[in-house]
């Protein structure tokens, strides 16, 4: 059976070795192991990657649809307070979960590890 891709790990939130169990916990939380190959998640330190990608990316979106919002439509204030307020930390909340999957997947398939120093 082959791997799932990045992308399908990072939208289902599966395993990135077996593509069954389930990667996430609750929310961002990421498993001790995977519940149907046993792979240990010891591995995934996403660090501060995915709020990185999620900042630029969502900034870029927000942004952009605010402007179209004001410059094309004319809407008020109280729609641009209401309307991006709620909208923007939905949408991180859903980007971050696809963008940490997707980097553990990553980490997992490159066998990415804290550097080291050599002993000599």
């Amino acid at each position: 059976m082959a791997a799932p891709s990045v992308f399908v790990i990072g939208i289902k939130g599966c395993c990135p070795r077996c593509g069954q169990g389930a990667l996430f916990r609750s929310g961002l939380v990421v498993r001790d192991r995977c519940d149907s190959c046993g792979l240990d998640y010891g591995f995934a330190m996403s660090g501060d990657g995915p709020a990185v990608f999620a900042i630029f990316i969502l900034g870029a979106l927000m942004l952009g649809a605010a402007m179209v919002a004001e410059f094309k439509f004319h809407v008020p204030v109280w729609f641009h307070i209401v309307a991006w307020g709620v909208l923007t930390p939905l949408i991180a909340l859903g980007l971050l979960r696809f963008l940490k999957g997707a980097l553990i997947a990553q980490q997992f398939r490159t066998k990415a590890a804290e550097g080291q120093i050599g002993k000599d």
